[in-house]
């Protein structure tokens, strides 16, 4: 073949072929087998009119196949249930169906398997398909019913369990026209609607968890950082607190409030009483956990429940107020009893102490710390005096009376007191 008319066709198919047949999964068949075709007729089961039909058959040793047709075992019929007539008159009478429309809708779907198009294109009064499915299923549930010894015996049957409702089929087969008669326009908006919606619901969902980092972060859930706040709140010296230290906590409740009311704003939609628990974490974030224990039992013993039954705005509103007002009260509550400990050990300093002027005892107090406990305060500054005393005692002096007179400058010595 010439070169040219080789690259017009393209090649020459091989003339082997490419597989190997050595390679091919034989099938095995006995030596002594022989097979044949023949013509032969066969009878259906399915069929009642015994007609006969031919076709080809695989014939082993000269010995025909038997047995029923190959295909019989698919004809299924459907069980159409039959009544009598005294149970027509007692359980099926209908005002809007007649018996003979009855009798003459069970005879066709016992004639075509329950194809109620069919049964609707060849009844003969006007009666839609789901008028007569309803005719139908209602009649079988009924006698179901009346033939079963109990209840119990027929509440696992399909009929009873989930009967037929016309009322929901005919809305269906409304709802699947008017989707089916679409134009391609309003299939494009459906489209777009189901892709913004998607898309709202993706930004709500990243929102929401943004927010719930968010105050994750903000609220100190730890039990460690709780128990850090309430020592500190606990331990605090009443000489360092002023008044703006009631000021700091009413400031800082507003603000985690505000805080937590702006992050509620872009959740757009959201329960009232997840609003009022956010806002109470914010109030009370700055509260140590006796403080909150103590505002809840303050709230019981005034008979107020810890949520509110109808969490409307003004209730929440003034649920989140009573909470802030009852805070601050137990803020002053704490600032006037350590402001009452702080003046009964200056009190008692001053009896202890009647030879120091009030002026220079003044002055101590503010130089040094508050400790709580007076008696070891007592104690350890005696130690301390003593051993200062024995320190710059000479020959001839004596240890002063009390620990208060050591901080009196000591006479210059003369030469004959040496």
């Amino acid at each position: 073949m010439a070169f040219p008319v080789y690259a017009l066709t393209g090649g020459v198919p091989p003339l082997m072929p490419s597989v190997d047949v050595n390679h091919l999964k034989k099938r095995h068949q006995p030596e002594n087998e022989k097979i044949t075709w023949e013509w032969l007729g066969f009878t259906n089961s399915a069929r009642k009119d015994n007609l006969q039909l031919y076709h080809w058959v695989r014939v082993v040793n000269g010995t025909p196949p038997k047995g029923d047709y190959s295909f019989a075992k698919y004809n299924k019929s459907v069980d159409v249930l039959k009544y009598t007539d005294e149970e027509y008159e007692k359980l099926l009478a209908d005002p809007k169906w007649t018996k003979e429309e009855t009798d003459q809708l069970f005879d066709m779907c016992q004639r075509f398997d329950l194809r109620f198009v069919v049964i609707a294109d060849r009844f003969p009064s006007d009666r839609s398909v789901e008028e007569l499915k309803h005719r139908y299923y209602s009649v079988s549930k009924a006698i179901l019913i009346a033939r079963a010894l109990t209840p119990a015996d027929v509440s696992g049957h399909p009929l009873v369990k989930e009967p037929y409702n016309i009322t929901q089929e005919i809305e269906r087969k409304r709802a699947l026209s008017m989707v089916l008669s679409q134009t391609k326009q309003q299939e494009r908006k459906d489209a777009e609607v189901l892709s913004e919606a998607k898309r709202i619901t993706e930004s709500r969902m990243a929102a929401k968890a943004a927010e719930q980092a968010e105050l994750a972060v903000m609220s100190n859930t730890s039990p460690e950082g709780v128990e850090k706040t309430s020592i500190l709140v606990d331990t605090a010296s009443p000489s360092n607190m002023q008044v703006t230290s009631g000021v700091a906590p009413l400031v800082s409740m507003a603000e985690n409030a505000a805080a937590a009311a702006a992050s509620l704003r872009t959740l757009r939609v959201y329960l009232r009483t997840y609003a009022l628990e956010q806002m109470v974490q914010a109030a009370s974030s700055t509260a140590g956990l006796r403080t909150i224990k103590r505002v809840e039992q303050f709230l019981q013993e005034l008979k107020v429940n810890l949520k509110p039954k109808v969490p409307t705005k003004a209730v929440c509103a003034e649920h989140l107020e009573l909470r802030k007002e009852i805070l601050t009260l137990l803020n002053l509550q704490k600032q006037l009893q350590n402001k009452e400990e702080g003046s009964s050990y200056r009190e008692s300093s001053y009896t202890e102490t009647p030879d120091t002027p009030k002026l220079l005892q003044r002055g101590m107090d503010q130089d040094r710390t508050f400790i709580p406990d007076s008696v070891s305060f007592g104690a350890i500054s005696g130690e301390r005096v003593g051993k200062r005393d024995q320190k710059r005692k000479g020959p001839g002096r004596e240890a002063p009376s009390s620990p208060a007179q050591s901080h009196k400058r000591p006479r210059k010595l003369k030469a004959t007191d040496s």
